[in-house]
């Protein structure tokens, strides 16, 4: 009996009490004379009948992974609520496509051109000791990078007074740095995003320019503040890694259109082309620009899962991170909560992510009109 109430003594003492206790008798092994004695413990009666407890909804906060990051993304280019489950003829689709578009980065129909002034404006624009002059006298050497000039400077977002800019010069001061770059890079590889709306898949070439966009504006700082490279660099690859969906999303479409008696691809056909082969076509076109060797590696560690190891390549992967998540959030895709918990550091501070973010979502309005006008282009 002794033993009895001490074992009693010390269960009460440790506070073991659960929830299925509460149902149901308790039951306590006991050590009497050597043997293990099973012995059933009455809760009270007021507390053998307590309501069940509530059901808690689950919070719509969510922490989204890079994976379920481009899965949402990718869903909302191609329009669709979701991609769907891949059948076993998909394989066969995927690789026929595969076999006919394979080199399309390298054939004239699909590989975009490098722009002539590219290099040099390269040069200009990250050298801190060219003048303005200098940069002035090689906008103007092509007309329609001084138009994109003038359009940008009397834009909403850059002016300020009434009167409107008429001339570079004036143009260039009003932009500034950071809006020269983002000006000369656009101009020089917007003509290229030209894609139909009509068809399968309308919302495409859209989306993907505002993901590009905005995944530049993400890289700049990430490269500036982190990394210490050059920005103009990160800028441009988010622009390439872009530009090279739009050339993959041609061919395929091309392609199907030649090969196929269905009206448009399966969703997750275009998913699993996309994020097979994207990082593939922007190496290639990299490549076909000669861009540097540590921009091409850049875009080569894009083309594995695991993290990059080059600076650039990893202001390219979380620039193309932040603009996805932006791009998700001006759609209403996810709520402001999920976009933030999601948005990964990259090694910025919090003041500085904080700054980039409210940055991405300033300009939704400036990528979606831009994306409206090389789509009808």
């Amino acid at each position: 009996m002794v033993m009895f109430m001490l074992s009693v003594l010390l269960i009460a003492g440790c506070g073991i009490a659960v929830v299925p206790a509460l149902r149901r008798p308790a039951r306590v092994n006991v050590a009497v004379a050597g043997r293990q004695t099973k012995i059933a413990l009455e809760l009270p009666a007021e507390l053998q009948h307590l309501p069940e407890p509530p059901v808690l909804a689950a919070s719509p906060i969510q922490i989204l992974d890079r994976t379920e990051i481009f899965r949402l993304l990718t869903q909302l280019s191609l329009g669709v609520p979701q991609l769907g489950e891949p059948l076993p003829e998909h394989d066969r689709i995927v690789a026929a496509a595969l076999t006919t578009i394979g080199s399309a980065a390298t054939q004239g129909k699909y590989a975009p051109r490098r722009p002539n002034l590219l290099p040099q404006l390269m040069r200009v624009v990250s050298d801190e000791d060219s003048s303005r002059r200098e940069l002035v006298a090689l906008i103007a050497r092509d007309p329609s990078l001084v138009g994109s000039l003038l359009k940008m400077a009397n834009s909403a977002y850059y002016r300020v007074t009434p009167r409107a800019v008429e001339s570079i010069e004036r143009a260039v001061v009003m932009l500034g740095s950071d809006g020269l770059r983002s000006l000369i890079a656009t101009a020089l590889v917007q003509p290229i995003f030209e894609v139909s709306m009509a068809g399968a898949f309308p919302r495409f070439p859209q989306v993907v320019w505002e993901h590009a966009l905005l995944s530049a504006h993400a890289a700049i700082p990430h490269a500036a503040l982190v990394e210490r490279v050059d920005q103009f660099a990160a800028e441009l690859l988010c622009l390439v890694t872009g530009l090279a969906e739009i050339v993959l999303f041609r061919a395929a479409m091309e392609h199907y259109a030649n090969s196929s008696r269905r009206n448009q691809p399966a969703p997750i056909v275009m998913a699993t082309l996309l994020a097979s082969q994207s990082a593939t076509f922007a190496w290639h076109i990299g490549a076909n620009w000669e861009l540097s060797e540590l921009m091409l590696a850049a875009l080569e560690e894009q083309m594995v899962a695991s993290d990059p190891t080059t600076p650039l390549g990893r202001s390219l992967r979380f620039g193309r991170s932040a603009g996805a998540l932006a791009v998700l959030r001006t759609n209403k895709v996810i709520d402001d909560a999920t976009a933030r918990l999601s948005l990964p550091d990259g090694g910025m501070s919090p003041a500085h992510l904080k700054c980039m973010w409210r940055r991405l979502l300033d300009k939704p309005e400036e990528s979606k009109a831009t994306g409206r006008m090389v789509a009808r282009r």
